[in-house]
C-alpha cells in the first residue's frame, strides 16, 4: 500500500516553501522539489505541482492584483514569505482550486504560524480587499448595486 499523501493543509504549506524558495535562491523547481522530498520524505503532491505551476505562470497578473489592494505597499517590498502565501491564495481563488473563504483563512493562519500576526493582519486586508472588489465587480455585472447597501425601494410618498 502506498503512504498517503499530504493533507491539503500540508501541500498548501509546501506550495508556499516551494514559491518562497523561488524568490529566495536560484535552485531550479527539480532542486527545490527534491530537496522537498530528501526533508519531508515524500515529493509535492498534485495539488503543490498545479498551485506552485499556475502562481508561478500568473506570477505579473497576479502581482497586478496584489498591488491594486495593498495600498502604499508595492509588492517587491512585501516580504518573500508573505508575497508567497498572497501569491497562492491568490491563485486559489482566481482558479476556484479552493473557496475563497478557506484560501483566505488558511493564508492568515500560515502567515500567523511562519511570521508574525501584523503580517497575518496585512494578508487578511489584502485578500478581504480583493474580495470585496470582486463582489462589487459581480454585483455591478448583474445589475445590483453595490454590496455596501440595500436597493433604493420605490417611494410612495403619498
Amino acid at each position: 500500500m502506498a503512504p498517503a499523501g499530504p493533507s491539503r493543509k500540508q501541500a498548501r504549506r509546501d506550495a508556499v516553501f516551494l514559491l518562497y524558495q523561488t524568490e529566495v535562491t536560484d535552485l531550479s523547481m527539480a532542486e527545490l522539489v527534491n530537496g522537498q522530498r530528501l526533508r519531508e520524505g515524500y515529493a509535492p503532491d498534485e495539488f503543490t505541482i498545479k498551485a506552485v505551476a499556475g502562481v508561478l505562470a500568473s506570477r505579473e497578473e497576479i502581482d497586478v492584483v496584489l498591488e491594486a489592494h495593498s495600498k502604499g505597499w508595492p509588492v517587491d517590498r512585501v516580504a518573500p514569505l508573505e508575497r508567497s502565501i498572497l501569491r497562492l491564495a491568490v491563485w486559489e481563488i482566481q482558479s476556484e482550486a479552493t473557496p475563497p473563504e478557506v484560501a483566505i483563512d488558511e493564508a492568515v493562519r500560515l502567515t500567523k504560524r511562519y511570521s508574525t500576526d501584523e503580517a497575518g493582519g496585512f494578508v487578511n486586508g489584502v485578500l478581504g480587499g480583493i474580495m470585496r472588489a470582486g463582489e462589487d465587480e459581480a454585483d455591478e455585472a448583474e445589475g445590483r448595486p453595490e454590496s455596501g447597501g440595500a436597493p433604493d425601494a420605490e417611494r410612495d410618498d403619498g
